[in-house]
């Protein structure tokens, strides 16, 4: 798992008990360049901690290959590709 560092401590979840793979990507990650990986945990939680930067950054999830939204994101923006990034604040 890649963390970045010189920022703030920031969880990301995402539940999907049957997935087999589960990856935290966005701006912070180049995209699809440095994936991070989550780890399952009980009942099919599967999360990751990584430090950001202070500011506005955009995401996404990768659910064994398909990109899937934050449900528990209610800040969302349009993306290029006709659909939407999630938005996470970071103070």
């Amino acid at each position: 798992m890649e963390k970045r560092h010189n920022g703030r401590h920031e969880t990301f979840s995402f539940t999907a008990p049957s997935a087999t793979s589960v990856q935290l990507v966005g701006d912070f990650t180049h995209w699809k360049d440095h994936p991070i990986d989550l780890h399952k945990g009980q009942e099919g939680t599967w999360q990751t901690t990584v430090d950001l930067r202070p500011g506005t950054h955009r995401y996404r999830f990768l659910v064994d290959g398909q990109w899937c939204d934050d449900p528990d994101c209610n800040l969302r923006v349009a993306n290029p590709y006709g659909g939407q990034d999630d938005i996470r604040q970071v103070h």
